[in-house]
Protein backbone atom coordinates (compact mmCIF):
# COMPACT_ATOMS: atom_id res chain seq x y z
CA UNK A 1 0.00 0.00 0.00
CA UNK A 2 2.47 2.40 1.14
CA UNK A 3 4.40 1.94 -2.57
CA UNK A 4 0.96 2.21 -4.31
CA UNK A 5 0.58 5.73 -2.58
CA UNK A 6 4.07 6.54 -3.11
CA UNK A 7 3.63 6.12 -6.62
CA UNK A 8 0.42 7.69 -6.92
CA UNK A 9 2.31 11.06 -5.06
CA UNK A 10 4.59 10.80 -7.43
CA UNK A 11 2.31 10.97 -10.37
CA UNK A 12 0.04 13.67 -8.64
CA UNK A 13 3.43 15.74 -7.92
CA UNK A 14 4.66 15.66 -11.42
CA UNK A 15 1.26 16.36 -13.07
CA UNK A 16 1.33 19.18 -10.82
CA UNK A 17 4.62 20.75 -12.32
CA UNK A 18 3.41 20.40 -15.86
CA UNK A 19 0.67 22.28 -15.47
CA UNK A 20 1.92 25.06 -13.35
CA UNK A 21 1.45 27.38 -16.24
CA UNK A 22 -1.81 29.88 -16.96
CA UNK A 23 -5.02 29.10 -16.90
CA UNK A 24 -4.01 25.49 -16.98
CA UNK A 25 -2.60 25.51 -13.31
CA UNK A 26 -5.76 26.39 -12.06
CA UNK A 27 -8.22 23.35 -11.41
CA UNK A 28 -10.58 22.29 -14.00
CA UNK A 29 -13.89 22.96 -12.46
CA UNK A 30 -12.68 27.07 -12.18
CA UNK A 31 -12.24 29.81 -14.86
CA UNK A 32 -10.63 32.94 -14.03
CA UNK A 33 -10.45 31.72 -10.35
CA UNK A 34 -14.31 31.08 -10.40
CA UNK A 35 -15.93 27.98 -9.81
CA UNK A 36 -18.10 27.30 -13.36
CA UNK A 37 -21.01 26.69 -10.73
CA UNK A 38 -21.65 28.17 -7.49
CA UNK A 39 -20.60 26.50 -4.31
CA UNK A 40 -21.93 26.71 -0.94
CA UNK A 41 -20.18 26.76 2.33
CA UNK A 42 -20.53 27.52 5.83
CA UNK A 43 -17.72 29.64 8.01
CA UNK A 44 -17.28 29.67 12.12
CA UNK A 45 -18.05 33.26 13.14
CA UNK A 46 -17.83 34.13 17.45
CA UNK A 47 -20.82 35.67 18.72
CA UNK A 48 -19.83 37.84 21.54
CA UNK A 49 -22.97 38.75 22.83
CA UNK A 50 -21.95 42.61 22.63
CA UNK A 51 -24.63 45.38 24.00
CA UNK A 52 -25.15 47.68 21.35
CA UNK A 53 -23.38 44.85 18.70
CA UNK A 54 -24.89 43.70 15.24
CA UNK A 55 -25.77 40.35 14.34
CA UNK A 56 -22.72 38.60 13.86
CA UNK A 57 -23.86 36.20 11.12
CA UNK A 58 -25.78 38.94 9.32
CA UNK A 59 -24.37 42.40 9.19
CA UNK A 60 -22.55 45.09 7.08
CA UNK A 61 -19.46 42.99 6.88
CA UNK A 62 -20.88 39.81 6.54
CA UNK A 63 -22.38 41.37 3.38
CA UNK A 64 -19.17 42.86 2.63
CA UNK A 65 -17.33 39.41 2.54
CA UNK A 66 -20.76 37.54 1.09
CA UNK A 67 -20.55 39.84 -2.10
CA UNK A 68 -16.80 39.53 -2.51
CA UNK A 69 -16.75 35.93 -2.28
CA UNK A 70 -19.44 35.62 -5.16
CA UNK A 71 -17.87 38.15 -7.02
CA UNK A 72 -14.55 36.64 -7.02
CA UNK A 73 -15.13 33.22 -6.69
CA UNK A 74 -18.29 31.92 -7.28
CA UNK A 75 -18.78 30.61 -3.71
CA UNK A 76 -21.94 31.24 -1.24
CA UNK A 77 -21.60 32.16 1.91
CA UNK A 78 -23.33 31.56 5.35
CA UNK A 79 -21.85 32.37 8.70
CA UNK A 80 -22.75 30.36 11.56
CA UNK A 81 -22.59 32.20 15.31
CA UNK A 82 -20.74 30.08 17.64
CA UNK A 83 -20.47 31.54 21.41
CA UNK A 84 -17.23 33.07 21.86
CA UNK A 85 -17.12 32.14 26.08
CA UNK A 86 -18.48 28.86 25.20
CA UNK A 87 -16.44 27.96 22.08
CA UNK A 88 -15.07 24.56 23.86
CA UNK A 89 -18.38 23.48 24.45
CA UNK A 90 -20.12 24.89 20.98
CA UNK A 91 -17.52 23.35 18.89
CA UNK A 92 -17.27 19.95 20.29
CA UNK A 93 -21.45 19.82 20.31
CA UNK A 94 -21.17 20.86 16.67
CA UNK A 95 -18.55 18.48 15.31
CA UNK A 96 -20.57 15.11 17.38
CA UNK A 97 -23.29 16.06 15.52
CA UNK A 98 -21.10 16.20 12.51
CA UNK A 99 -23.01 19.81 11.95
CA UNK A 100 -19.84 21.56 12.20
CA UNK A 101 -19.52 24.67 10.00
CA UNK A 102 -16.87 24.05 6.81
CA UNK A 103 -14.58 26.30 8.07
CA UNK A 104 -13.91 26.58 11.88
CA UNK A 105 -12.06 29.02 14.11
CA UNK A 106 -10.86 27.49 17.31
CA UNK A 107 -8.06 28.25 20.41
CA UNK A 108 -7.66 24.62 20.73
CA UNK A 109 -5.71 23.20 19.25
CA UNK A 110 -5.90 19.51 21.25
CA UNK A 111 -9.55 19.58 20.89
CA UNK A 112 -8.63 19.33 16.75
CA UNK A 113 -6.28 16.84 17.38
CA UNK A 114 -9.15 14.73 19.30
CA UNK A 115 -11.43 15.03 16.34
CA UNK A 116 -8.75 14.26 13.97
CA UNK A 117 -7.56 11.07 15.54
CA UNK A 118 -11.33 10.07 15.01
CA UNK A 119 -11.27 11.23 11.52
CA UNK A 120 -12.91 13.70 12.08
CA UNK A 121 -10.98 16.60 10.38
CA UNK A 122 -9.66 16.95 6.65
CA UNK A 123 -5.72 17.32 6.61
CA UNK A 124 -4.29 20.48 4.93
CA UNK A 125 -1.15 19.68 3.48
CA UNK A 126 -2.19 17.99 -0.44
CA UNK A 127 -4.83 21.24 -0.57
CA UNK A 128 -2.07 23.95 0.67
CA UNK A 129 0.56 21.91 -1.94
CA UNK A 130 -1.96 21.02 -4.72
CA UNK A 131 -3.90 24.33 -5.03
CA UNK A 132 -0.77 26.70 -3.65
CA UNK A 133 -1.07 28.82 -6.98
CA UNK A 134 -4.75 29.61 -6.51
CA UNK A 135 -3.67 30.88 -2.56
CA UNK A 136 -1.33 33.37 -3.30
CA UNK A 137 -2.70 36.05 -0.56
CA UNK A 138 -2.75 32.77 2.19
CA UNK A 139 0.80 31.92 1.72
CA UNK A 140 1.98 35.33 1.35
CA UNK A 141 0.27 36.74 5.24
CA UNK A 142 1.15 33.47 6.78
CA UNK A 143 4.11 31.83 4.88
CA UNK A 144 5.49 28.22 5.51
CA UNK A 145 6.08 29.22 9.60
CA UNK A 146 2.26 29.45 10.25
CA UNK A 147 0.69 27.14 7.33
CA UNK A 148 3.07 24.47 8.81
CA UNK A 149 3.39 25.39 12.45
CA UNK A 150 1.54 22.24 13.30
CA UNK A 151 2.82 19.62 11.09
CA UNK A 152 3.56 16.35 12.06
CA UNK A 153 7.47 15.79 11.70
CA UNK A 154 6.83 12.27 10.68
CA UNK A 155 3.32 11.65 9.12
CA UNK A 156 3.44 15.27 7.24
CA UNK A 157 0.22 16.03 8.33
CA UNK A 158 -1.62 19.23 8.86
CA UNK A 159 -4.77 19.46 10.61
CA UNK A 160 -5.05 23.28 11.22
CA UNK A 161 -2.99 26.60 10.00
CA UNK A 162 -2.44 29.05 12.30
CA UNK A 163 -3.33 32.89 11.98
CA UNK A 164 -0.58 35.21 12.41
CA UNK A 165 -1.12 37.02 15.64
CA UNK A 166 -0.20 40.89 13.93
CA UNK A 167 0.54 42.83 16.96
CA UNK A 168 2.60 40.98 19.93
CA UNK A 169 0.94 43.25 23.05
CA UNK A 170 -0.67 40.37 24.93
CA UNK A 171 -1.44 41.77 28.60
CA UNK A 172 -0.63 45.02 30.75
CA UNK A 173 -0.99 46.14 34.34
CA UNK A 174 -3.14 48.92 34.93
CA UNK A 175 -3.82 51.87 37.71
CA UNK A 176 -6.04 54.19 38.06
CA UNK A 177 -3.63 57.20 36.94
CA UNK A 178 -5.94 60.08 38.64
CA UNK A 179 -5.59 57.68 42.26
CA UNK A 180 -1.94 58.12 42.12
CA UNK A 181 -2.28 62.29 41.43
CA UNK A 182 -4.75 62.44 44.32
CA UNK A 183 -2.88 60.65 46.70
CA UNK A 184 0.79 61.92 45.30
CA UNK A 185 1.82 58.72 44.22
CA UNK A 186 4.25 57.67 41.73
CA UNK A 187 3.55 55.20 38.92
CA UNK A 188 4.72 51.70 41.11
CA UNK A 189 7.38 50.17 39.67
CA UNK A 190 7.94 47.23 42.26
CA UNK A 191 6.08 44.52 43.96
CA UNK A 192 6.48 46.05 46.65
CA UNK A 193 5.31 49.63 45.12
CA UNK A 194 2.63 48.26 43.59
CA UNK A 195 1.09 46.57 46.71
CA UNK A 196 1.51 49.86 48.88
CA UNK A 197 -0.41 51.59 46.26
CA UNK A 198 -3.35 48.83 46.84
CA UNK A 199 -2.48 49.58 50.28
CA UNK A 200 -2.91 53.05 49.77
CA UNK A 201 -6.51 53.16 47.57
CA UNK A 202 -7.89 50.75 50.49
CA UNK A 203 -6.72 53.28 53.33
CA UNK A 204 -8.38 56.70 51.50
CA UNK A 205 -11.27 55.23 49.82
CA UNK A 206 -13.48 57.77 51.56
CA UNK A 207 -11.75 60.17 49.71
CA UNK A 208 -11.59 58.71 46.29
CA UNK A 209 -14.81 57.03 46.42
CA UNK A 210 -16.66 59.81 48.86
CA UNK A 211 -20.37 57.81 49.70
CA UNK A 212 -19.05 54.85 47.74
CA UNK A 213 -16.22 54.12 49.87
CA UNK A 214 -17.77 50.73 50.71
CA UNK A 215 -17.07 49.76 46.98
CA UNK A 216 -13.58 50.32 47.03
CA UNK A 217 -12.09 47.68 45.09
CA UNK A 218 -8.16 47.63 44.85
CA UNK A 219 -7.16 44.85 42.92
CA UNK A 220 -9.68 43.04 40.44
CA UNK A 221 -9.45 39.76 38.82
CA UNK A 222 -11.75 37.20 37.21
CA UNK A 223 -12.54 33.67 37.58
CA UNK A 224 -9.39 33.31 34.91
CA UNK A 225 -6.98 33.86 37.12
CA UNK A 226 -3.69 32.26 35.06
CA UNK A 227 -4.80 35.09 32.49
CA UNK A 228 -5.69 37.98 34.38
CA UNK A 229 -2.93 37.87 37.32
CA UNK A 230 -0.24 36.88 34.73
CA UNK A 231 2.26 39.68 34.73
CA UNK A 232 2.42 39.13 38.80
CA UNK A 233 2.79 35.33 38.73
CA UNK A 234 5.10 34.88 36.11
CA UNK A 235 7.24 37.22 38.14
CA UNK A 236 7.91 34.60 40.56
CA UNK A 237 9.19 32.31 37.32
CA UNK A 238 13.40 32.06 37.80
CA UNK A 239 14.66 33.86 34.74
CA UNK A 240 17.09 30.86 33.51
CA UNK A 241 15.04 27.81 32.76
CA UNK A 242 16.03 26.09 29.66
CA UNK A 243 13.79 25.71 26.69
CA UNK A 244 13.14 22.28 27.02
CA UNK A 245 12.28 23.09 30.65
CA UNK A 246 9.95 25.66 29.12
CA UNK A 247 8.71 22.95 26.66
CA UNK A 248 7.87 20.19 29.07
CA UNK A 249 5.52 22.52 31.17
CA UNK A 250 4.24 25.00 28.63
CA UNK A 251 1.24 22.88 27.27
CA UNK A 252 -1.29 25.10 29.87
CA UNK A 253 -1.47 28.27 28.11
CA UNK A 254 -1.65 30.05 31.28
CA UNK A 255 1.85 28.92 32.97
CA UNK A 256 0.60 27.08 35.59
CA UNK A 257 3.28 24.71 35.69
CA UNK A 258 6.49 26.88 35.52
CA UNK A 259 8.58 26.89 38.53
CA UNK A 260 8.04 29.63 41.43
CA UNK A 261 4.02 29.85 40.00
CA UNK A 262 3.13 28.52 43.64
CA UNK A 263 4.64 31.86 45.26
CA UNK A 264 2.41 34.33 42.64
CA UNK A 265 -0.41 32.56 43.31
CA UNK A 266 0.55 32.69 47.22
CA UNK A 267 0.96 36.74 46.85
CA UNK A 268 -2.45 36.64 45.38
CA UNK A 269 -3.43 34.53 48.45
CA UNK A 270 -2.21 37.27 51.02
CA UNK A 271 -4.26 39.95 48.65
CA UNK A 272 -7.12 38.41 49.39
CA UNK A 273 -7.36 38.27 53.02
CA UNK A 274 -6.14 41.36 53.32
CA UNK A 275 -9.18 42.92 51.67
CA UNK A 276 -7.11 44.34 48.75
CA UNK A 277 -8.92 42.16 46.22
CA UNK A 278 -12.48 41.65 44.87
CA UNK A 279 -14.09 39.39 46.54
CA UNK A 280 -16.06 38.30 44.45
CA UNK A 281 -13.83 37.63 41.42
CA UNK A 282 -14.54 33.80 41.39
CA UNK A 283 -18.25 33.46 41.44
CA UNK A 284 -18.70 34.97 38.00
CA UNK A 285 -18.05 32.85 34.85
CA UNK A 286 -16.72 34.01 31.08
CA UNK A 287 -18.63 36.56 29.41
CA UNK A 288 -20.24 38.32 32.24
CA UNK A 289 -20.22 41.48 32.60
CA UNK A 290 -19.95 42.09 36.43
CA UNK A 291 -16.56 43.36 36.44
CA UNK A 292 -16.44 45.45 33.48
CA UNK A 293 -19.02 47.23 34.92
CA UNK A 294 -17.93 47.86 38.57
CA UNK A 295 -14.75 49.24 36.58
CA UNK A 296 -17.11 51.55 34.49
CA UNK A 297 -18.56 52.74 37.87
CA UNK A 298 -14.93 53.90 39.01
CA UNK A 299 -14.23 51.55 41.90
CA UNK A 300 -11.62 49.84 40.89
CA UNK A 301 -8.07 51.11 41.38
CA UNK A 302 -5.97 48.63 39.39
CA UNK A 303 -6.30 44.95 37.03
CA UNK A 304 -4.48 43.25 34.76
CA UNK A 305 -6.03 42.56 31.14
CA UNK A 306 -5.83 42.64 27.70
CA UNK A 307 -3.03 45.24 26.60
CA UNK A 308 -5.96 47.00 25.56
CA UNK A 309 -8.54 46.59 27.61
CA UNK A 310 -9.82 49.95 29.03
CA UNK A 311 -9.85 51.82 25.57
CA UNK A 312 -11.64 49.34 23.93
CA UNK A 313 -15.30 49.38 22.56
CA UNK A 314 -16.30 53.22 22.66
CA UNK A 315 -18.85 54.26 23.99
CA UNK A 316 -19.56 50.82 25.54
CA UNK A 317 -16.18 50.83 27.11
CA UNK A 318 -14.30 51.93 30.98
CA UNK A 319 -12.44 54.66 29.23
CA UNK A 320 -15.62 56.42 28.05
CA UNK A 321 -17.67 55.77 30.64
CA UNK A 322 -15.09 56.59 33.39
CA UNK A 323 -14.84 60.05 31.80
CA UNK A 324 -18.52 60.80 31.08
CA UNK A 325 -19.73 59.58 34.58
CA UNK A 326 -16.37 60.85 37.08
CA UNK A 327 -14.51 63.63 35.00
CA UNK A 328 -12.09 63.84 32.17
CA UNK A 329 -9.42 63.11 34.96
CA UNK A 330 -10.05 59.76 35.45
CA UNK A 331 -8.46 56.80 33.40
CA UNK A 332 -6.48 53.86 33.40
CA UNK A 333 -2.80 53.90 32.70
CA UNK A 334 -0.41 51.01 32.37
CA UNK A 335 2.18 50.31 34.54
CA UNK A 336 5.20 47.64 35.03
CA UNK A 337 5.70 47.01 38.94
CA UNK A 338 6.57 42.93 38.35
CA UNK A 339 10.08 41.81 38.48
CA UNK A 340 11.57 38.93 37.87
CA UNK A 341 15.16 37.63 39.93
CA UNK A 342 16.92 39.16 37.04
CA UNK A 343 15.16 42.61 37.45
CA UNK A 344 13.54 42.21 34.54
CA UNK A 345 9.71 43.12 34.09
CA UNK A 346 9.67 39.92 31.89
CA UNK A 347 6.40 39.83 29.76
CA UNK A 348 5.94 36.16 28.22
CA UNK A 349 4.70 37.05 25.21
CA UNK A 350 2.85 34.54 22.77
CA UNK A 351 4.62 33.19 19.55
CA UNK A 352 3.18 34.84 15.71
CA UNK A 353 0.50 32.32 16.51
CA UNK A 354 -3.28 33.48 17.32
CA UNK A 355 -6.44 31.28 16.12
CA UNK A 356 -6.34 27.89 14.46
CA UNK A 357 -8.33 27.26 11.14
CA UNK A 358 -9.22 23.86 10.58
CA UNK A 359 -11.83 22.10 7.99
CA UNK A 360 -14.46 19.22 9.50
CA UNK A 361 -14.51 15.74 7.60
CA UNK A 362 -18.03 17.38 6.94
CA UNK A 363 -16.89 19.99 4.46
CA UNK A 364 -17.59 18.76 0.92
CA UNK A 365 -16.45 22.11 -0.36
CA UNK A 366 -12.39 21.77 0.58
CA UNK A 367 -11.64 24.05 -2.41
CA UNK A 368 -13.96 26.70 -1.86
CA UNK A 369 -13.12 26.51 1.43
CA UNK A 370 -9.58 27.02 0.37
CA UNK A 371 -10.43 30.20 -1.39
CA UNK A 372 -12.34 31.55 1.42
CA UNK A 373 -9.42 31.32 3.23
CA UNK A 374 -7.32 32.91 0.84
CA UNK A 375 -9.95 35.48 -0.18
CA UNK A 376 -10.14 37.05 3.48
CA UNK A 377 -5.98 37.04 3.23
CA UNK A 378 -6.05 39.18 0.66
CA UNK A 379 -4.78 42.18 1.95
CA UNK A 380 -6.99 44.88 0.40
CA UNK A 381 -10.03 42.47 1.45
CA UNK A 382 -8.50 42.11 5.67
CA UNK A 383 -7.74 46.19 5.13
CA UNK A 384 -11.55 46.92 5.13
CA UNK A 385 -12.58 44.83 7.48
CA UNK A 386 -10.54 45.81 10.10
CA UNK A 387 -10.49 49.82 9.13
CA UNK A 388 -13.57 50.03 7.39
CA UNK A 389 -14.65 52.37 5.30
CA UNK A 390 -13.43 56.13 5.20
CA UNK A 391 -15.27 58.65 6.80
CA UNK A 392 -17.12 56.64 8.57
CA UNK A 393 -15.24 53.99 10.77
CA UNK A 394 -11.76 55.92 9.91
CA UNK A 395 -10.48 59.10 8.53
CA UNK A 396 -6.91 59.75 7.43
CA UNK A 397 -4.44 62.06 8.81
CA UNK A 398 -2.62 64.67 7.38
CA UNK A 399 0.44 62.48 7.68
CA UNK A 400 -1.40 59.76 6.34
CA UNK A 401 -2.33 57.56 9.27
CA UNK A 402 -5.52 55.94 9.70
CA UNK A 403 -7.83 57.06 12.50
CA UNK A 404 -10.58 55.16 13.88
CA UNK A 405 -13.65 56.65 14.28
CA UNK A 406 -16.13 55.79 17.10
CA UNK A 407 -19.54 54.42 15.04
CA UNK A 408 -22.65 52.70 16.20
CA UNK A 409 -25.36 51.54 14.26
CA UNK A 410 -24.89 48.81 10.98
CA UNK A 411 -21.31 49.34 10.47
CA UNK A 412 -20.27 48.95 14.63
CA UNK A 413 -17.27 46.41 14.91
CA UNK A 414 -18.25 43.65 17.06
CA UNK A 415 -14.91 42.49 17.69
CA UNK A 416 -11.13 44.67 18.12
CA UNK A 417 -10.58 45.37 14.50
CA UNK A 418 -13.34 42.90 13.29
CA UNK A 419 -10.96 39.90 13.96
CA UNK A 420 -13.71 37.44 14.22
CA UNK A 421 -13.86 37.92 10.62
CA UNK A 422 -10.28 38.02 9.27
CA UNK A 423 -9.53 34.58 11.15
CA UNK A 424 -6.02 34.65 9.31
CA UNK A 425 -4.84 37.63 11.20
CA UNK A 426 -5.56 39.02 14.48
CA UNK A 427 -3.65 42.89 14.96
CA UNK A 428 -3.86 45.65 12.75
CA UNK A 429 -2.17 45.82 9.31
CA UNK A 430 -1.99 49.13 7.86
CA UNK A 431 0.91 47.61 5.25
CA UNK A 432 3.99 48.80 6.80
CA UNK A 433 4.75 48.84 10.69
CA UNK A 434 5.16 52.07 10.96
CA UNK A 435 2.02 53.00 9.71
CA UNK A 436 0.65 50.63 11.37
CA UNK A 437 1.50 51.13 14.70
CA UNK A 438 0.98 55.49 14.44
CA UNK A 439 -2.77 53.74 13.30
CA UNK A 440 -2.71 51.72 16.44
CA UNK A 441 -2.34 54.85 18.54
CA UNK A 442 -5.39 56.61 16.70
CA UNK A 443 -7.55 53.43 16.71
CA UNK A 444 -9.62 54.55 19.39
CA UNK A 445 -12.31 56.80 19.40
CA UNK A 446 -12.21 59.32 22.30
CA UNK A 447 -9.32 57.99 23.96
CA UNK A 448 -5.68 59.98 23.92
CA UNK A 449 -2.60 58.43 21.50
CA UNK A 450 -0.75 58.77 25.12
CA UNK A 451 -2.53 56.43 26.56
CA UNK A 452 -2.41 53.79 23.61
CA UNK A 453 1.43 54.58 22.73
CA UNK A 454 2.15 53.78 26.62
CA UNK A 455 0.08 50.64 26.41
CA UNK A 456 1.88 49.46 23.31
CA UNK A 457 5.30 49.85 24.69
CA UNK A 458 4.61 48.88 28.10
CA UNK A 459 2.95 45.32 26.68
CA UNK A 460 6.05 44.08 25.12
CA UNK A 461 9.19 45.66 27.04
CA UNK A 462 11.52 43.00 28.14
CA UNK A 463 9.27 41.00 26.26
CA UNK A 464 9.86 36.80 25.93
CA UNK A 465 8.69 34.19 23.16
CA UNK A 466 9.61 30.86 24.28
CA UNK A 467 10.85 29.28 21.02
CA UNK A 468 8.41 26.69 19.21
CA UNK A 469 9.89 23.55 19.28
CA UNK A 470 7.46 20.65 17.09
CA UNK A 471 7.56 17.51 18.57
CA UNK A 472 4.11 15.71 16.87
CA UNK A 473 1.42 14.98 18.68
CA UNK A 474 1.54 14.53 22.60
CA UNK A 475 -1.09 11.76 22.54
CA UNK A 476 -1.50 12.13 26.54
CA UNK A 477 -3.07 15.44 25.73
CA UNK A 478 -5.81 14.53 23.65
CA UNK A 479 -8.78 15.17 25.08
CA UNK A 480 -7.34 16.87 27.99
CA UNK A 481 -7.38 20.35 27.63
CA UNK A 482 -11.15 21.12 28.98
CA UNK A 483 -10.90 18.93 31.75
CA UNK A 484 -7.31 20.21 32.93
CA UNK A 485 -8.31 23.89 32.49
CA UNK A 486 -11.26 23.70 34.39
CA UNK A 487 -9.04 21.53 37.30
CA UNK A 488 -7.20 24.86 37.52
CA UNK A 489 -9.59 27.74 37.31
CA UNK A 490 -10.98 25.77 39.97
CA UNK A 491 -7.52 25.14 42.06
CA UNK A 492 -7.30 29.16 41.04
CA UNK A 493 -10.07 29.82 43.09
CA UNK A 494 -9.95 27.64 45.72
CA UNK A 495 -6.32 28.62 46.62
CA UNK A 496 -6.33 32.49 46.87
CA UNK A 497 -9.54 32.36 48.65
CA UNK A 498 -8.04 30.04 51.17
CA UNK A 499 -6.91 31.05 54.83
CA UNK A 500 -3.40 32.22 54.39
CA UNK A 501 -2.44 29.28 56.91
CA UNK A 502 -4.30 26.87 54.72
CA UNK A 503 -2.67 28.05 51.13
CA UNK A 504 -0.07 25.53 50.91
CA UNK A 505 -2.04 22.58 51.48
CA UNK A 506 -4.85 23.93 49.45
CA UNK A 507 -2.19 24.22 46.45
CA UNK A 508 -0.58 21.36 46.78
CA UNK A 509 -3.66 19.05 46.63
CA UNK A 510 -4.83 20.37 43.91
CA UNK A 511 -1.65 20.52 42.33
CA UNK A 512 -1.36 17.02 43.07
CA UNK A 513 -5.11 16.16 41.77
CA UNK A 514 -3.90 17.94 38.47
CA UNK A 515 -0.68 15.53 37.81
CA UNK A 516 -2.75 12.86 38.53
CA UNK A 517 -5.68 13.61 36.39
CA UNK A 518 -3.49 13.81 32.94
CA UNK A 519 -0.59 16.87 33.41
CA UNK A 520 2.12 14.17 34.58
CA UNK A 521 1.50 12.29 31.91
CA UNK A 522 1.80 14.93 29.62
CA UNK A 523 4.94 15.98 31.03
CA UNK A 524 6.23 12.92 30.54
CA UNK A 525 5.50 12.28 27.48
CA UNK A 526 6.58 15.86 26.20
CA UNK A 527 9.83 15.06 27.83
CA UNK A 528 10.62 11.94 25.55
CA UNK A 529 9.42 13.62 22.63
CA UNK A 530 11.47 16.65 23.38
CA UNK A 531 14.49 14.24 23.54
CA UNK A 532 13.60 12.40 20.73
CA UNK A 533 13.90 15.35 18.44
CA UNK A 534 16.42 18.20 20.31
CA UNK A 535 18.64 15.47 22.24
CA UNK A 536 18.34 15.90 25.96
Amino acid sequence: MKKVLSTLLVTVMLFGLLTLSGAAAESPEIVDGRFVTTRQITVEVYDRANDGGSTPEDNFYTNFIKEGMLRDHNVAVTFVPVGRWTEDVDINNLLASSTAPDICVTYNYPAILSYANMGGVIDLAPLLEEHKNLLPNLWGLLGETNLYWNRDPEKGTVWAIEARLNNNQRINTFVREDWLTTLGLAEPTTLAEFEATLKAFMDNAELLLGENASQMIPFSTSFDVGWRADHLLTSFVPSNLTDKEFYIHDFDDRHLLYQGYKEGVRKLNEWYNAGLMWNDFALYGAGDKTEDNLIKSGFVGAFIHNWDYPYRDGEEGIHYNLQTGIGPQAAFIAVEPFQNDAGEHRKFLSNPIDRKVFLPATNDEPLASMLYIDWISKFENRFFLQFGEEGVTHEITADGVYKTLSVTGEKIMNSSANIDYTITINGRDAGNPEATAKSIALGYGGVEPRFIEKAFAVSVHDGYIVPHFNCGEIKSEEGMATPLKEKRDALFAQAVTAPVDQFDAVWDAGMEDYMASGGQAIIDERAAAFEKYYGK
